[in-house]
């Protein structure tokens, strides 16, 4: 990559073949493309500024592209965001003028955009990133089925996330079951290229089907991924390690949900183990991966009474999400919020109950401008955090702070929150 005589092409090629999911090359990805976005910006503003052909541009284009989603794997969302919002602005200008040859480019990146504005908790410009990408990819698998139906299926997995964080959870199951349906077949026929699609929509089917209460069917769900998902990390350790850990913290819930707690805490505890791996590795990464793995660990031992090696669990998952929202506000306050709450329950199990308030108290504040902005959003942990903070001031006689809990009452009122809200967090 270094050497001088290496020419742009070259510099493609091997990033061509680098894995699309990779562990060790993670950090190489994003040098490489930064090196080849770099070498193409010059030409692509001067192809733009001469209204010349599309070939050069196109190319910068997918250099930005995939420059995103390296930077993204990387943590580093400030700048995936960029480079992927500036892939779309040229895309959309290609497509405009030949759809026929540019309009799939241009879903992809309005996927990829979606995906870095929700890294960053702007929910409501992710999903309409998202939904436009799908609109795109639906029209082109209606003429090639063949070409677009597994981009289709992606991009309807995304649109159920998106939807699902702004609380439209029947919307949120039906994408995501379609996209489940899709993959399923797409892995019946090439289970080498479709399985670790096929269990990452099991992942996020399990979590809606959750969501509406339907436990045992999202069981089901949860279990199909990490059998899947742990067969190929076994044969790709490299690589798909990331996603056994979620889908083994997502069993966990869903155990926990059945009351299956030994077995829910197994799960939970193996998926911490994974995170602290891969965070020691590269902790922009997967610090915030171990935060969450540690708050569903602390729950589990919670549930079980182990209550001191609960506290050190939420302690330590406060703690990390603490130094990710000083760095990135929008994107790790409302985790901060509900590891918050997660303490403060423990402190409480332990009779530390002034401790406890004040956690509780944090965790509301924290949540709040979030949820007055889009309460169906927040409305499930915000119900359990006042929950929680009322019973507190109540046992200790403290006065309780009505300048912060009145918008969030008269908000309450206006949104149905979904029954069975839980201090656990689904990966």
């Amino acid at each position: 990559m270094g050497a001088p005589e290496t020419d742009l092409g070259a510099l493609m090629e091997i990033a061509n073949a680098l894995p699309d999911e990779t562990l060790a090359l993670r950090e190489l990805a994003a040098a490489l493309l930064t090196q080849i976005a770099q070498s193409l910006r010059g030409p692509a503003a001067s192809e733009a500024a001469a209204s010349s052909e599309a070939r050069v541009l196109s190319l910068y284009a997918t250099a930005l592209n995939n420059l995103g989603n390296r930077l993204s794997a990387l943590g580093r969302r400030e700048d995936a965001l960029a480079a992927t919002r500036e892939a779309v602005e040229i895309r959309r200008r290609l497509a405009a003028d030949r759809p026929d040859a540019f309009l799939p480019d241009l879903a992809g990146s309005l996927n990829n955009l979606g995906a870095m504005l929700s890294d960053l908790g702007r929910r409501e410009d992710a999903l309409a990133a998202t939904r436009e990408a799908t609109d795109f990819y639906r029209r082109l698998a209606a003429d090639r089925p063949d070409a677009f139906l597994p981009v289709l299926a992606l991009s309807l997995n995304n649109l159920g996330a998106r939807l699902s964080e702004l609380g439209r959870r029947e919307d949120a199951l039906a994408a995501t079951r379609e996209a489940t349906d899709i993959h399923r077949r797409l892995a019946a026929d090439r289970p080498d290229a479709f399985l670790p699609n096929l269990a990452m929509s099991l992942n996020n089917l399990g979590n809606m089907l959750s969501d509406l209460g339907r436990r045992e069917d999202a069981l089901a769900a949860a279990r199909e991924a990490v059998e899947i998902r742990r067969r190929l990390a076994a044969d790709r350790p490299d690589a798909f390690p990331p996603g056994l850990a979620s889908s083994l913290n997502n069993l966990g819930n869903r155990l926990s949900d059945l009351g299956r707690r030994e077995d829910a805490l197994a799960a939970a505890r193996e998926a911490t183990d994974i995170c602290r791996r891969l965070a020691a590795e590269r902790p922009e990464a997967f610090l915030p991966d171990l935060a969450m793995s540690l708050n569903n660990l602390g729950t589990r031992l919670s549930e079980l009474g182990r209550r001191e090696d609960a506290l050190a669990a939420a302690r330590e998952a406060t703690d990390i999400y603490r130094r990710l929202a000083a760095e990135r506000p929008e994107a790790f306050l409302p985790d901060l919020a509900t590891s918050l709450n997660n303490l403060g329950g423990c402190l409480s199990e332990l009779g530390r109950r002034e401790d406890a308030l004040a956690a509780a108290r944090e965790a509301v504040t924290v949540l709040a401008p979030f949820f007055l902005k889009l309460p169906a959003a927040h409305a499930r942990w915000m119900m359990v955090m006042c929950r929680q903070y009322l019973e507190l001031s109540e046992s200790l006689g403290a006065e309780l702070d009505a300048a912060l809990l009145g918008p969030i009452v008269e908000a309450l009122q206006e949104v149905q929150a979904p029954p069975d809200a839980d201090p656990s967090i689904s990966a």
